[in-house]
């Protein structure tokens, strides 16, 4: 079965985490398997889950992770790995009339977010009885949200509970009494060494012009795709404001945005029509995004752990990457970064940035449509007279489906798609704004 998965994901082989996880000698012991972020965790212990599943057995395995975004890309890459089993994810913002419907036929994995999950158990919307194997992803975020006691609720439910993985990017001090763990196996994969790919460098600027600072940083990049941390939402909405003021292709992701914006951020940044993201943590782990190459620290991490998950978003999977620390003169490192082997470098005025070749187009149909990727390929070749250079990345969600086309050809497509059909239906057609 293995073998079929990976085929289905286009992989050739797991990496030696993956394969230290799957081990037989930890197959019927709890694991805390600990890995940076990007490193294929959530493969891992899908293919663990799946392995144990058995067609009409009601729900048997339980993923609980911290954000709906997380749980979303989980789902996603289980239903990628083409198992047969069905899958069901659930969260807080999507109707739990949709969620129950979706339990007439119980999935055999389940995905969702403590609350939603907890409150779905207290409403006995489905069995726990069946359920073996329980998978806490990105644990400790999820006590960091807050969510020990809807946590211990769903623990205690499971009666017939044999397995607990429990993953994250950094060490745990303890694992919390209402897990029940027996005796965990720990898969340690983290290195408190920078990566030998991860290049850490300091820019240096005068605190009055520090934003400016920071656009002129990422001009600086030539386009490359960079994610910008900041510590407050307002620092966010106004460092977001004044690099696209200038024409650079911007998105903000915080938690102070609705699920649909920040869902939709996330899209034009993963088909490269946005190259900066401007971000509170809420983006330093359990995104659904490709590694990037530059991660700038507009402001101080508060501590170590955040540093490393923040640093986790770039130099993945044995990809180059770079930290750059936006300091002013008065500004020093952290107690927790001194000694920390870094490059100064200045800051040069940018003169003209490199924009974007892309913008992102949306169809108001999804899956719920029974629509699918070679429907909006085809719509986009044959209708809109695109050719594959022209085509970037395609995703359809349930209600809508987006797609990354070359700047150059958008005022054409527009026309020549105004008003056409997609499986036998009209849909709305627009520019993603």
């Amino acid at each position: 079965m293995v073998e079929k998965i990976l085929d289905n994901l286009n992989i050739t082989a797991l990496n030696k985490m993956q394969e230290a996880f799957l081990a037989s000698e930890n197959f019927n012991k709890d694991v805390i398997l600990l890995s940076p972020t990007g490193t294929g965790k959530t493969l891992a212990f899908l293919l663990h889950v799946v392995q144990r599943l058995k067609q009409g057995s009601g729900v048997q395995a339980l993923i609980i992770s911290p954000s709906r975004e997380l749980s979303l890309q989980i789902e996603q890459v289980f239903r990628n790995m083409g198992t047969g089993f069905k899958v069901a994810c659930f969260y807080g913002g999507h109707p739990m009339k949709l969620e129950k419907q979706s339990l007439i036929e119980p999935p055999a994995l389940l995905i969702g977010t403590p609350g939603r999950l907890a409150d779905h158990l207290r409403k006995g919307s489905f069995d726990p009885v069946n359920i073996k194997s329980l998978v806490l992803d990105e644990f400790d975020k999820s006590l960091e949200l807050g969510f020990e006691d809807d946590m211990s609720f769903i623990i205690g439910e499971l009666s017939g509970l044999k397995k607990r993985i429990l993953t994250s990017a950094t060490k745990m001090e303890q694992v919390p009494a209402f897990v029940k763990a027996d005796q965990p196996v720990t898969i340690d994969f983290l290195s408190t060494s920078t990566p030998d790919k991860l290049t850490i460098k300091v820019a240096k600027c005068d605190s009055k012009y520090k934003p400016d600072s920071l656009f002129n940083l990422v001009c600086g990049f030539q386009g490359e795709q960079s994610i910008v941390f900041c510590n407050h939402r307002e620092a966010v909405e106004r460092l977001c404001a004044l690099i696209a003021d200038q024409g650079v292709g911007v998105e903000m992701y915080h938690g102070g945005m609705g699920q649909e914006e920040r869902e939709k951020a996330l899209i034009k940044y993963r088909n490269k029509s946005a190259q900066v993201l401007v971000c509170t943590d809420l983006g330093a782990r359990g995104l659904d995004i490709p590694s990037v190459k530059h991660v700038v620290h507009y402001q101080f991490p508060v501590d170590d752990t955040v540093w490393t998950h923040r640093n986790g978003r770039t130099a993945r999977m044995g990809a180059s990457g770079s930290v750059w620390l936006l300091m002013t003169q008065d500004e020093y490192l952290p107690a927790y970064l001194k000694g920390l082997p870094t490059e100064e470098e200045e800051v040069s005025e940018c003169a003209s940035p490199v924009l974007s070749e892309w913008e992102t187009v949306y169809f108001g149909a999804g899956r719920k449509d029974k629509v699918n990727k070679i429907d909006i390929v085809g719509a986009l070749y044959k209708k809109g007279q695109l050719s594959k250079d022209d085509l970037g990345l395609i995703e359809v969600k349930d209600k809508a489906s987006y797609a990354a086309v070359r700047k150059s050809k958008l005022k054409n497509l527009l026309k020549l798609l105004a008003g056409e059909k997609i499986k036998n239906r009209k849909v709305k057609f627009g520019i993603l704004r």
